[in-house]
């Protein structure tokens, strides 16, 4: 009788385990456990990061918290006469002499920025053995929990996953369909310095950081340092709530032994105490934060942990909807969806779930003031990361936050724009010197938590290509105009922002010197990561007046300028910048139809390179345009044929935007379908600049290796190809591909401070809804024509196809 009663049991509890995965446009799902990092499944509260691998006889979780880092506060005058060394460079370039301004340029060389760290390995050994059955894993991106279940010797075992951002834990349950099943022992180890103890049913992890990491791809004899006296303390507290069975505890781990149903909190926490302070010095208690966090939690009740999560997520991700019509979901693991999509397969439904899954991911790791979302996100499981997993500024950073604004996810913004504040006081003594410009304040290619803004290569040893561009300060202010243009927010504008934007244009404005034809360049100048060869065959990287450097001076001119308007001040200054906008070297076309990348027109050693940074002024920036800049735009189209569509990941993320404002949807289409091409799991082995970009089989961006940069820019090319704003007109489905006939869109939004639904059928848009937050003038445009509307705050305008208010 006993047993079967637990037969019936077995069969409603697996009923309704199968009902409650179901199918749903916001589910990744998989019928094995992650061997590798791009299998596994990504959660986090924005400040915690967990990548679980759903193993049956191991779950491994990797531990990460977006404020441990190695290092420690930057000393910014560390080159302090590095700017004596500008007349030469200068004298050199003027002299056409490239070789020797390459040379001289690697005197104004700092330090490498510091390394995101890795917390640790979380490690619950089942003792269950036997054959699985009906194994599957999954992550909702509807409300950010993650569940598996499978069936071992006639039991069903479930579990589920979630990181609260109200309650600051990871929380884990674990059930079973048979009384006493659950049988295991958790355990942590970490890649850095730590020790464990016991307490009543908790295991307790404290630790420290190095105080250096050199980057993975720089040799060094010493590459990671470590000092018990320095570096950011860490701690990780680990808690057992056990029905049924007993619960053990030892110095090394938790054994739980036939237990029923057990909740596993885990809590982290650091000593990191803002950008400026010693985290060994003047940190924060990181013990007591821990255990605080972990003592709360425990006191609630699972449901209520549970709906304290999915509340505070859904409030920010359900803001947003995309139904490309895909019909139903296709019923297969979303591996196996991914590699037909590659080879050619429709499914508009894993369009719709890459973007929102973009915002899914931005949501989990962009929630803490001063600490943006780094190039793995929060997710990182190695000492010595790709590329620091830090800040890289030519283009990386600043990508991860393109669809923030336009994807509703103004508050995920907020990281960044708080970042670029800690940058500007570091960016003084950078600007001072570095360059010899005591006004305003500078940033080069790459930072860190503690905000580092000079020119990187350690002293002298870096290739100028990529160790020696300085006009990051100039692009990054570009984001908080963009906040304040989607929110309206002018004590925003007023208090923080305009300042930034000052310092930033300052800089710039006695940065620049004039040219042999009386224009104003920068000089030294370089194009991220690119090289020129003259017409003699020298090749280098150090010129005067790069594209680049010359569109985003014009972009942060332009925008300081609108800014000064908007509060009525600082007319001297305004009047300052205005004249040195008229003076400008302009953008040059090509023989060949191109935009020039350099200031003059040489051939170029890569053409196919990843980066486009001279198409700035295209995008992000508003400076060419179809219809006000014909000729240039299509020197960007001519430049963006011979560049190719085959690049690397966050590469293709940007291709898609600028094919879309070129209004040119099939194309933005294509680079999209190519961005999702199946790349298979490797554990980062892969690091090929040339390998192509695409999507591993958990969704994240494929560099490769993993850079979350690809799937921030794929999902802003979405939005792009729907909705386009320029401060002055709304574009209604400017770039929408062939593809993608009929849809709705809900709760996007334009600059102004408006909110837009729209739902189009056969390629042509139907009806329209604008909510207008704040009021104001808006300009709606579709297919040419024009809908001038006045607006009220907090009103709702419908608006039929022929873009005519629906009284």
């Amino acid at each position: 009788m006993k047993k079967l009663l637990s037969s019936a049991y077995l069969i409603i509890f697996c009923l309704t385990s199968t009902l409650s995965f179901g199918q749903s446009r916001n589910v990744l799902w998989f019928d094995k456990p992650a061997e590798h990092f791009e299998e596994a499944i990504l959660l986090g509260n924005g400040k915690t990061g967990a990548t679980v691998f759903g193993g049956v006889s191991t779950d491994q979780i990797y531990l990460n918290d977006a404020t441990l880092w190695s290092g420690e506060p930057v000393k910014a005058d560390i080159n302090p006469e590095a700017y004596k060394n500008l007349p030469g460079i200068r004298e050199a370039l003027f002299k056409e002499d490239y070789r020797q301004a390459d040379r001289l340029n690697r005197t104004l060389q700092g330090k490498f920025s510091e390394s995101y760290m890795p917390l640790g390995t979380l490690s619950i050994n089942f003792k269950q053995t036997g054959e699985v059955a009906n194994y599957k894993r999954q992550l909702d991106i509807n409300n950010a929990v993650s569940k598996l279940s499978y069936d071992q010797n006639g039991t069903h075992f479930a579990r589920q996953y979630f990181v609260s951002n109200p309650d600051k834990v990871m929380v884990i349950k674990m059930t079973a369909s048979r009384k006493g099943a659950l049988s295991f022992t958790i355990s942590f180890k970490s890649q850095l310095k730590y020790v464990t103890a016991k307490a009543n049913k908790t295991l307790i992890v404290n630790g420290y950081t190095p105080y250096h990491v050199a980057p993975d791809y720089w040799r060094e004899i010493d590459p990671i340092r470590f000092d018990e006296k320095r570096g950011t303390r860490f701690s990780s507290d680990i808690r057992v709530k056990n029905k049924g069975g007993v619960v053990a505890v030892s110095d090394t781990s938790l054994i739980v032994s036939n237990a029923d149903e057990v909740i596993l909190y885990v809590s982290t926490a650091t000593s990191f105490n803002g950008f400026d302070k010693d985290p060994a010095k003047n940190g924060l208690d990181n013990k007591a934060i821990a255990q605080k966090q972990l003592d709360d939690a425990a006191l609630k009740d699972y449901s209520i942990l549970y709906k304290r999560h999915v509340t505070d997520y859904q409030r920010y991700f359900k803001r947003v909807d995309l139904d490309l019509d895909g019909g139903a979901v296709i019923d297969k693991p979303t591996p196996e969806r991914l590699n037909a999509y590659s080879t050619g397969a429709d499914d508009k439904n894993l369009e719709a779930l890459y973007f929102q899954y973009g915002r899914y991911l931005l949501i989990s790791s962009s929630r803490i003031n001063g600490v943006p979302a780094n190039l793995q996100g929060i997710w990182n499981p190695y000492i010595r990361p790709p590329w620091s997993s830090n800040y890289t500024m030519n283009i990386n950073v600043e990508e991860n936050y393109w669809m923030a604004e336009s994807a509703n996810l103004s508050e995920m913004h907020m990281p960044f724009l708080t970042f670029i504040g800690n940058v500007a006081k570091t960016g003084k003594s950078t600007a001072s010197t570095f360059y010899g410009i005591n006004r305003g304040w500078a940033s080069a290619h790459n930072s860190d938590i503690w905000a580092t803004s000079n020119p990187v290569g350690e002293f002298g040893k870096g290739e100028p290509n990529w160790a020696n561009w300085n006009m990051s300060g100039a692009w990054v202010v570009t984001h908080l105009w963009d906040h304040y243009q989607y929110t309206r927010d002018k004590a925003f504008l007023k208090s923080y922002a305009y300042p930034l934007m000052k310092g930033a244009a300052l800089f710039c404005l006695d940065w620049l010197v004039k040219d042999k034809q009386g224009f104003l360049v920068t000089a030294p100048s370089t194009s991220p990561e690119n090289s020129f060869k003259t017409n003699d065959g020298v090749k280098g990287s150090t010129l005067y007046g790069s594209t680049a450097d010359m569109a985003m001076i014009r972009e942060c001119f332009k925008q300081t300028i609108a800014a000064s308007e908007e509060l009525k001040i600082d007319l001297p200054f305004r009047d300052s910048i205005k004249a040195a906008m008229k003076q400008l070297y302009p953008y040059q076309i090509g023989k060949k139809g191109n935009l020039q990348e350099w200031y003059y027109d040489w051939e170029e050693p890569d053409p196919k390179h990843r980066h486009q940074t001279h198409l700035y002024g295209l995008y992000p920036g508003h400076q060419i345009t179809r219809e006000k800049t014909p000729d240039l735009a299509a020197a960007a189209e001519k430049t963006l044929q011979t560049r190719g569509d085959e690049t690397t990941g966050w590469s293709k993320g940007w291709r898609i935007n600028l094919w879309a404002r070129l209004k040119d949807g099939n194309h933005a289409y294509k680079m999209f379908r190519e961005l999702l091409r199946f790349v298979p799991p490797d554990g980062a082995k892969n690091i090929n600049y040339t390998a192509g970009g695409g999507t591993y089989p958990n969704l994240l961006d494929a560099h490769p290796p993993f850079q979350i940069d690809g799937n921030f820019g794929g999902a802003a090319g979405v939005v792009e190809m729907l909705l386009q704003s320029d401060g002055e007109r709304i574009m209604l489905l400017p770039a929408l591909p062939d593809a993608w006939k009929n849809g709705t869109v809900k709760g996007v939004r334009a600059r102004g401070g408006f909110e837009i639904t729209m739902v189009w059928k056969n390629g042509r848009l139907l009806k329209t809804e604008l909510l207008s937050k704040n009021g104001g003038n808006c300009v709606l445009n579709y297919q040419g024509k024009d809908l001038n509307l006045s607006t009220r705050p907090n009103h709702t305008y419908k608006i039929n196809t022929n873009l005519q208010v629906i009284k």
